[in-house]
């Protein structure tokens, strides 16, 4: 049993192993009574008001910021935007960097695994500026090989878009070589770190990165609130994504200046409790220690991997390269529908994501339609991986006798 749980009421309080943290996590009741406490001593409108409960409001927000700043090691605090999602944080870039900075023919460069929220976005970008969407493809170890990226980043690339941790394949993408090969030919970087920053640490200013995007909700922040990290020199030079209160200097009948950073690309209230939540979450993650966190998780992916992988009648779609391995196993009983072994699975108290996962390229170039997904945080146990296991025994008794 891992004691961690005791921490989280829903997991304390449900006879589930709870294996979908690559969706949303589960919220510790720090993070819960956080939100809570806003709500009962703070709540009042940030950076609108001049009375004092307002001034408390926005000193709460604005510490939150200051501690993502130190998370991350950003130079600046400024660098620091707060959005819905890493969602709506990829969709700013493209069109508020993307838009302005690509021209026909210039190349945007994302890889194969991305979730859609990296993908379409550029899609639509590449049709709009008469550019071209390029993908780096993996091999047959699921991973993104050197020459591929070395191949596929090119003097007319401008924007490179890269998930740090596949949502499907749990893949660690070599985002170091990226960055740096990117760099000497003049592009930019994007990092999807929605998949990773909940498992390991990432210096911003160490990897070079000029910007990075994560959702709070994958690291037990309340739902609906993102981060977008970039480099202060190509914010202040990128137009707001969103126009309206609070992200002006000056409005005027026909003309408006905008707010200085970063303020500029926050318009409308903003989901303060999220960001409550999200300044708790960091206490949490930091209190814990991401060297305890990587301890756990080491240990437990690969007691499942070890598990799964006796199970002859499963297709695992994951690297064999464990180092280079994270967060979540993709799976399907062969012969089975996804979503009836998700179903089954249910049944026996066992929460696994089935489905396409948001990244129907990769699907396709897998040759797959979707496949069943278990993915993992801390707070799961070896006897969680045991229920999967046995449940998907079960599934597999059910249906052999049709699988041809």
């Amino acid at each position: 049993m891992n004691e961690l749980k005791n921490d989280f009421p829903l997991l304390k309080n449900k006879d589930i192993a709870y294996l979908d943290s690559g969706a949303t996590t589960q919220k510790p009741i720090q993070v819960i009574n956080a939100v809570k406490e806003f709500y009962e001593k703070y709540n009042a409108n940030p950076h609108r008001g001049a009375y004092s409960l307002s001034m408390e409001a926005t000193e709460v927000y604005e510490n939150t910021r200051d501690k993502i700043q130190k998370f991350i090691n950003a130079k600046h605090r400024e660098e620091i935007i707060f959005s819905k999602n890493a969602t709506e944080s990829l969709n700013l870039l493209a069109y508020s960097y993307g838009l302005d900075n690509l021209k026909e023919n210039d190349s945007v460069v994302i890889s194969i695994m991305e979730h859609h929220s990296n993908l379409v976005p550029w899609q639509k970008i590449c049709k709009m500026t008469k550019s071209k969407l390029n993908y780096m493809y993996i091999n047959d170890d699921f991973e993104i090989e050197d020459e591929e990226i070395e191949k596929k980043i090119t003097d007319k690339t401008k924007i490179v878009g890269i998930a740090h941790v596949s949502n499907v394949l749990g893949t660690v993408n070599n985002i170091e070589k990226i960055i740096k090969i990117a760099h000497k030919k003049g592009a930019i970087v994007i990092i999807d770190a929605s998949q990773s920053i909940p498992h390991m640490k990432i210096d911003v200013q160490k990897l070079d990165a000029d910007f990075l995007v994560f959702s709070g909700h994958k690291m037990l922040a309340p739902l609906g609130i993102g981060v977008l990290y970039g480099k202060k020199e190509l914010l202040k030079d990128m137009n707001p994504f969103l126009m309206g209160g609070d992200m002006i200097e000056y409005v005027h009948e026909q003309d408006t200046t905008y707010a200085p950073l970063p303020n500029k690309f926050e318009a409308g209230t903003q989901n303060v409790e999220g960001v409550i939540g999200l300044g708790a979450a960091i206490d949490y993650i930091e209190n814990l220690g991401y060297e305890k966190i990587e301890e756990i998780e080491k240990e437990l992916l690969g007691y499942a991997r070890e598990k799964l992988s006796k199970l002859d009648y499963l297709t695992l779609y994951i690297t064999p390269n464990e180092e280079n391995h994270s967060g979540v196993i993709s799976f399907n009983i062969k012969g089975v529908h996804p979503h009836d072994v998700s179903s089954i699975l249910d049944s026996k108290g066992v929460c696994v994501r089935s489905g396409n996962h948001c990244a129907q390229p990769l699907m396709r170039y897998l040759g797959l339609d979707s496949t069943c997904r278990a993915s993992f945080y801390f707070y799961n146990s070896k006897e969680d991986v045991d229920r999967l296991v046995d449940a998907l025994q079960e599934a597999y008794n059910m249906f052999k006798k049709y699988i041809k």
